[in-house]
């Protein structure tokens, strides 16, 4: 990982760390990421981090479940409501409403939990290449490049704050038909700091990439055909364990119907 990367994580970071207008009030801004609307990503992570300011330290989300509404307006900010909505003995629950324009966009609900011990047991880990095994993603070649609209070019052309390695090759304008699934492996651009509270913020963020485009599979289509309009409409995620998001993480996708 090079040095070249450390403005755009820092920029992240940096989306991530709301402006505090009152207690439960918080104020983000966006982000272009070439996407017509604010990226969907954008709004899981700032909502979150709006949650974990209000929790106590020692309590971290293990749980977020999320609804869509509106599209966002990346030119504007976006303030985030927070509703303390429970802090029991060992759970807290909050629900985070996203406003923008005086209109609703999105809300979630996350639930975090004091850190204790009981039984454990997981899946097994997928068995595909490890991360070092695969080529990283190559940038696309000018005379592809240009055939994207000038904002996913500029997206494209400086790199985002996450590696992605693709178990399975893609091609990204003219896909060939195949099962909706699609394994790859992520993770951030440079290291950060330990607070577990960031790295949970920042998948959030990661999470919602190539989540739509998992389910073009099947049919041949690009995820930048001019006609296919594709939006998020609700999202959960659970956080089982202790992770970093700047260390290697398996994301497994599918789509079981459309």
């Amino acid at each position: 990982m090079s040095d070249t990367h450390e403005p755009v994580v820092s920029e992240l970071i940096d989306l991530l760390t709301l402006e505090r207008l009152e207690d439960n009030l918080f104020r983000g801004q966006s982000r272009d990421i070439g996407t017509k609307y604010v990226f969907g990503g954008q709004v899981l992570g700032q909502a979150l981090s709006a949650a974990q300011a209000t929790v106590d330290n020692g309590r971290h989300v293990h749980s977020l479940h999320a609804y869509f509404l509106r599209a966002g307006n990346i030119d504007h900010p976006i303030v985030y409501d927070v509703d303390r909505t429970r802090d029991g003995g060992s759970f807290s629950v909050r629900r985070v409403t996203a406003i923008q324009h005086g209109k609703v966009i999105f809300f979630c609900a996350a639930s975090f939990q004091q850190a204790e011990s009981g039984a454990e047991h997981q899946h097994k880990m997928p068995e595909v290449p490890q991360p070092e095994d695969i080529e990283p993603n190559r940038p696309l070649p000018p005379e592809v490049l240009e055939r994207l609209p000038i904002k996913v070019q500029r997206w494209l052309s400086r790199g985002g704050p996450f590696e992605f390695r693709h178990v399975y090759p893609r091609d990204e304008l003219n896909p060939p038909k195949r099962p909706p699934y699609h394994q790859v492996w992520l993770r951030l651009n440079e290291k950060v700091g330990d607070a577990p509270e960031l790295h949970q913020a920042l998948l959030a963020y990661a999470s919602d990439f190539h989540l739509l485009g998992t389910a073009t599979f099947p049919h041949g289509i690009s995820y930048y055909h001019p006609h296919v309009q594709m939006a998020s409409l609700d999202h959960a995620i659970w956080f089982h364990r202790p992770f970093r998001a700047d260390d290697w993480l398996l994301y497994s996708l599918d789509s079981p119907s459309a």
